[in-house]
């Protein structure tokens, strides 16, 4: 396979020296590329180990696993097998079977990496699949983002060495080394979406445009080389990440769509969103930006949530992680979940000192650094007591963070919010010393 050759050298897929795993079904598109990689270790300088996910939608899905283990045995490389009962996936995640089956192969994928058995993962998609992936992402309203279709390298760790590879050129490539592979009958049931694509909408489209396939690819390329070209004038700096949070500057919304929405995937991609996001999302997430009220919120795919905050437009996870934090008041370096460090220290020269100073003698003996509870008070300095929940609201501290905040308290009286007010009741006044309370990111 001349093409597989030039596209491996012309996108440095491979670095000497490499233990590459091939996803192989068993079918003649990976049952191909296990070979040709497996006769060409000592050209390429890997080492190759073939991986069989059984995905058990066929009772007869154990005859595949055999069937790679022998020819991973002829081919003298190491094989992997495992076995995930993906209908069963599905049923209790309430996705689809292909996603399920997906996510379950890219799970073992993602395992076999962290382990360090493989350095990377050989995935069999070659032009015909890169056609039928720019259709299908077209059919569910992506933008240029989704019709340049798949990249040679996924996330440093998945490459696709037939990607510019013809689905003849492997048929070809398996009669000339007189090589067997299994059918897969699923691939005829038209009630999966990319069997419809492949068996129904492009055999009919080749049917009368021969070159469809190859034409589909080629606009995926320039597709690439435009999405590239405007990215590189898209200006994002003010974007903030915090964990599992990012905040767009509302400001941003002006620009035209076209730098709109890369903002919106670049912030989406930087906590880990990266599907199922369509060009309806971004249009209903820039109106949000633009006319939604303070703490108007949008429910998006993949329990993902955006809130209009302020001057921002927030976009986090829904599903909060159930975390506590407690701990003494004393001078030390406290972590704090989701947040980052709290330091109290003792300090008596007082000028240019940043962070909340408090006298540590006005506070009660029980009072403990803890997250903030249904109750709690807070005398503001200065005179005056509120809800801690009004104050924080007062203070425009977005909804999302303010249960990550460490106060301190005794009994439902806050004395302190770390990282932004002390309570009038321990304040400083003419004393030598007090405590400076910080946090570290």
């Amino acid at each position: 396979m001349r093409s597989c050759e030039e596209f491996i050298k012309e996108n440095k897929l491979f670095k000497g020296g490499e233990i590459i795993g091939v996803g192989c079904s068993g079918g003649s598109d990976s049952l191909a590329l296990l070979h040709y990689l497996a006769k060409h270790q000592e050209k390429f300088d890997i080492e190759v180990v073939a991986v069989h996910v059984d995905h058990q939608i066929r009772e007869n899905s154990w005859y595949d696993a055999d069937f790679v283990k022998d020819m991973a045995k002829q081919l003298g490389v190491r094989f992997y097998k495992f076995r995930v009962d993906v209908p069963k996936l599905a049923k209790e995640k309430n996705k689809g079977i292909e996603e399920s089956a997906r996510d379950a192969r890219y799970g073992v994928f993602k395992t076999l990496i962290s382990k360090g058995v493989v350095d990377k993962i050989a995935l069999a998609h070659h032009m015909q699949d890169q056609a039928e992936t720019i259709l299908m992402h077209i059919f569910r309203g992506a933008g240029l983002a989704g019709a340049k279709g798949m990249e040679p390298v996924s996330n440093k760790i998945y490459i696709r060495p037939m990607l510019n590879t013809s689905k003849n050129e492997i048929l070809d490539y398996l009669a000339e080394n007189h090589l067997d592979y299994c059918e897969d009958y699923t691939n005829e049931d038209n009630s999966y979406n990319r069997n419809f694509v492949r068996n129904v909408i492009l055999k009919e489209a080749t049917s009368r445009w021969p070159n469809a396939v190859a034409s589909i690819v080629n606009f995926g390329k320039a597709v690439k080389e435009d999405d590239a070209y405007i990215n590189k004038q898209v200006y994002d700096d003010a974007v903030i990440v915090e964990g599992k949070a990012v905040k767009i500057p509302a400001s941003y919304f002006l620009y035209d769509m076209a730098v709109v929405s890369r903002i919106i995937f670049k912030a989406l991609k930087s906590i880990g969103v990266t599907k199922d996001i369509e060009r309806k999302h971004l249009y209903a997430i820039e109106e949000l930006a633009m006319k939604g009220e303070n703490g108007t919120k949008l429910s998006l795919p993949n329990d993902i949530l955006a809130v209009k905050e302020y001057d921002y437009l927030t976009i986090y996870n829904k599903e909060k992680e159930v975390v506590s934090f407690e701990a003494e008041f004393k001078c030390g370096e406290f972590a704090v979940p989701n947040l980052g460090k709290l330091v109290v220290k003792r300090v008596k020269d007082f000028d240019g000192q940043e962070g909340l100073l408090l006298d540590f003698r006005k506070v009660p003996k029980d009072a403990k650094w803890r997250f903030r509870q249904e109750g709690d008070v807070f005398s503001k300095f200065g005179g005056g007591t509120k809800k801690l929940k009004s104050y924080l609201i007062d203070k425009k501290v977005p909804a999302r963070l303010r249960d990550n905040i460490p106060v301190l308290a005794s009994g439902n009286e806050v004395y302190a919010i770390a990282g932004i007010e002390i309570s009038d009741k321990v304040k400083v006044e003419g004393v030598t010393t007090a405590y400076l309370v910080t946090i570290k990111k």
